[in-house]
């Protein structure tokens, strides 16, 4: 008899009192039995006597009866909701601290991976208990509140092991995987955005049971999660990411005091990789918050200063999500300069100029390779963003522009391709003021032309896209000089190019005459 055993060994009996009739007069109350399981199980001395108290844990979910184990020792219903709610959160947060992992003493936020030998062992069993209980929860039903209670830290927990890290095993991410799906089932939760956010109905939301577990989550991150402890556990900053990643409109905007700080913290750290994940939750956060709540408070000026500061790194991994990032954050801040009137009293330099002048001014001297195809991909929305405006840097987009045709990057070209697309959308918006620099821009992309050609090293695929963009930017110079272009094209010594040189200026000329 497990249940037997298990009393005896806690030194529980039919003795205890009680202030409301049990279900069984011969078993103790539920909260007595719990308390004394969390005591032995944070007061275990081994390993082998961890595991053994866990899967008698275990065992009691699977065959005590369900209505003493939900039952309360309490004349008082809502004392008695309390106490046992109480009783299964401490035991649920003990077994859950036999697979904890150990902490940095410092803030280095890493640990060798020989520090979690001991943990995948110990996360599947306690993912197992935890199975167990929920298993038993849901088949009984009406315990929508203990639920409630207990689901935050389990999914904490589950979140933290199924995935692919130092301290899981392929074994404990199955385990935490399953835990996951019994955490789902066990609240009627389709998914995990379910899960956090709750349903989407009034009836759902009016409910226990469309109740989301998002506030339960942060309150068990929150204080993992201040400047001098995050680091300390490297799981943290997962969990934090993989939950806000979840939560879309119009669930994110309640809880931004709680999750724009950590966002930040991330963001602020010297690590590329904790830099890109901070990021990464910023731009969640500017996609998926009401303008209105983010310039409240001067949230999204505190973002744009801390995003701003990263253009100045030389991390191509970083300047990505930045200027993409940046790229919607502008929206919020002020209205794009393209969308204003040109007699508009507004049309002054703003943040999209700051932004867009400072990046020119890092393309002009980037040689590295990567940090040249990050800053070229960025280009074309930033022009399209300022439209007309983009007069205000034509210098500076010239001077770009003939240094990266110039250069090749081989296989793909993504720089040039792009450069080249960046051309076209400033030739489109600031035609007028093109005139004085069609003879510059022509002699360029002729010898791209010509390059490009001749080029041996490049797949067929890539040589007809570069041709195609760039007989497209000759066209619109053609159209800025009003067809001035088309003598100078037509004189093109043919002995000098190939016919393909030659087939793509004549679909110039073609173009126009018709």
């Amino acid at each position: 008899m497990e249940l037997s055993s298990l009393l005896h060994d806690l030194h529980l009996s039919s003795s205890s009192s009680s202030e409301k009739p049990l279900p069984s007069p011969s078993l103790p109350p539920i909260t007595e039995l719990l308390s004394r399981l969390r005591e032995k199980l944070i007061g275990a001395s081994s390993d082998s006597q961890t595991s053994s108290l866990i899967g008698r844990v275990e065992r009691l979910f699977q065959t005590a009866d369900p209505h003493w184990l939900f039952s309360l020792a309490s004349a008082n219903q809502d004392d008695g909701w309390a106490e046992l709610q109480t009783a299964y959160s401490s035991l649920v947060c003990a077994l859950i601290g036999c697979a904890a992992l150990p902490l940095c003493e410092d803030d280095c936020g890493s640990l060798p991976a020989a520090a979690y030998q001991s943990v995948p062992r110990q996360a599947g069993p306690v993912c197992s208990a935890l199975r167990a209980l929920l298993g038993t929860l849901g088949n009984v039903g009406g315990r929508p509140g203990l639920l409630l209670a207990v689901a935050p830290p389990v999914c904490v927990f589950a979140v933290t092991h199924f995935q692919d890290q130092v301290w899981t095993s392929s074994s404990s991410r199955a385990a935490a995987q399953s835990l996951q799906e019994a955490l789902l089932r066990a609240g009627g939760w389709k998914d995990s955005p379910h899960l956090l956010m709750g349903g989407g109905s009034q009836e759902e939301e009016e409910g226990e049971e469309g109740r989301g577990i998002l506030g339960g989550i942060l309150d068990v991150l929150q204080p993992q999660l201040t400047k001098d402890s995050w680091q300390r556990c490297e799981a943290v900053k997962l969990v934090f990411a993989w939950t806000l990643l979840q939560v879309t409109r119009p669930s994110l905007s309640p809880h931004l005091p709680h999750l724009l700080p950590p966002s930040l913290l991330l963001n602020d750290h010297y690590r590329p990789e904790n830099c890109m994940l901070g990021v990464r939750c910023l731009h969640h956060i500017v996609l998926n918050t009401p303008a209105a709540d983010l310039r409240q408070f001067n949230r999204a000026e505190v973002l744009y200063q801390a995003l701003f500061k990263h253009l100045y790194t030389t991390e191509a991994a970083v300047i990505q999500p930045v200027l993409s990032c940046l790229l919607d954050l502008l929206l919020v801040l002020e209205k794009p300069p393209s969308s204003l009137a040109p007699s508009s009293s507004r049309r002054k330099p703003c943040r999209h100029d700051d932004v867009l002048r400072l990046v020119l001014t890092h393309m002009e001297a980037e040689h590295k390779v990567a940090l040249r195809r990050v800053y070229a991909s960025a280009l074309p929305p930033y022009v399209d963003r300022m439209g007309v405006t983009v007069c205000r840097h034509l210098r500076r987009v010239e001077r770009v522009v003939l240094g990266y045709l110039e250069v090749g990057d081989p296989p793909e070209e993504t720089s040039r391709l792009k450069i080249l697309e960046a051309l076209q959308k400033t030739i489109r918006a600031a035609w007028p003021r093109m005139a004085c620099r069609i003879d510059v821009l022509l002699r360029c992309l002729l010898k791209l032309l010509v390059d490009v050609s001749s080029d041996s090293e490049l797949s067929d695929s890539v040589r007809q896209k570069l041709m195609n963009q760039t007989t497209l930017c000759i066209k619109l110079l053609d159209g800025c000089s009003q067809g001035n272009l088309q003598p100078l094209l037509q004189q093109v010594d043919s002995s000098c190019v190939s016919s393909e040189v030659l087939r793509c200026l004549a679909t110039v000329t073609v173009t126009a005459e018709g």
